[in-house]
């Protein structure tokens, strides 16, 4: 059975009659970014607290590091570090103040952890400026600091770019890829920008109304999104078939009993649908499509899109 650093099993959180979080199975590969996308209020926030441990599941299972986290998180939490909400920073004191202090409490005895991970985000190292003087994207820049202050294997970001405007938005977004790339950090990051998480991510996971409709790669995502004919027949594993047969195709997607994706498009689209009529199958549909990424997430979360 494969192992992955982070995998959860119907976790589910539910408020009462309502369900934030619905039998949501991910699985984060060690080593990738895996982008978890949706609307705000879709479920993402929640489902990192819950894999921190800072609200408890309804239901289901977290398994990190290949180890349940219910009675591990002493072994496993300090191994994580985490962006959910803006930490509480003390305005009149620096960065690397603030950074001190939380070095102290955390009780990390390495000097010079503040200094590398103040260099790893670009912040200056006992720079006068106070934080209350910082921009926005110098404030998310030192919550990420203090989320890699202890050098964790996995960091769990919520939202990371939110509010920076496009110079602060491109800066977090090279830091946290060396962190993946340099580093050999497994992240898992959410956002509700489609933009921004396809130029981050390895893998992504689509959530709506705290269910998981995709997890793939985003190549795969990419491909799906791409331009393909699509048919609609009576059986598509017979299709299939033909297909293999008749035109020695293997590059077809089957997504379910009726519907299928065929990705080469110099094949000879009036002549596949003869051989499927004269074996016998109906056909409903049989067009090229174009569909842009955006017009992918859209039709898959029912029409509203991602930003």
């Amino acid at each position: 059975m494969k192992q992955y650093l982070i995998e959860t099993d119907h976790l589910t959180k539910q408020y009462g009659e309502q369900k934030s979080v619905s039998d949501l199975s991910i699985h984060v590969k060690e080593g990738r970014i895996y982008g978890l996308l949706g609307r705000n209020g879709a479920g993402k926030t929640t489902t990192m607290k819950m894999l921190l441990g800072l609200t408890k599941p309804t239901s289901g299972q977290i398994r990190i590091f290949g180890k349940s986290v219910s009675g591990n998180e002493k072994k496993i939490l300090p191994r994580i570090g985490s962006l959910i909400e803006a930490p509480g920073f003390y305005p009149n004191l620096t960065g690397t103040e603030n950074l001190g202090i939380f070095a102290a409490l955390r009780g990390i005895p390495d000097r010079n952890a503040i200094r590398d991970a103040l260099d790893l985000v670009g912040l200056p190292y006992k720079d006068k400026k106070l934080f209350s003087q910082y921009s926005l994207g110098m404030k998310q820049r030192l919550a990420i600091a203090l989320a890699v202050m202890h050098d964790p294997e996995l960091l769990i970001l919520d939202e990371p770019v939110n509010g920076l405007d496009p110079i602060g938005i491109a800066e977090v977004r090279s830091f946290i890829q060396a962190l993946c790339r340099e580093r050999g950090k497994t992240i898992l990051i959410s956002s509700h920008i489609l933009s921004e998480i396809s130029l981050l991510a390895d893998d992504i996971g689509i959530i709506d109304h705290g269910v998981l409709l995709e997890e793939e790669s985003l190549a795969e995502l990419e491909q799906k999104s791409s331009r393909h004919i699509r048919f609609f027949v009576s059986d598509t594993a017979q299709a299939g078939r033909i297909l293999e047969l008749r035109f020695h195709e293997k590059r077809f997607t089957i997504q379910d009993d009726h519907r299928l994706i065929v990705h080469n498009l110099n094949l000879p689209t009036g002549q596949i649908v003869k051989a499927f009529v004269e074996n016998g199958l109906e056909v409903c549909e049989a067009h090229i499509c174009e569909e842009s990424l955006e017009d992918y997430f859209r039709r898959v979360t029912g029409g509203e899109g991602i930003a």
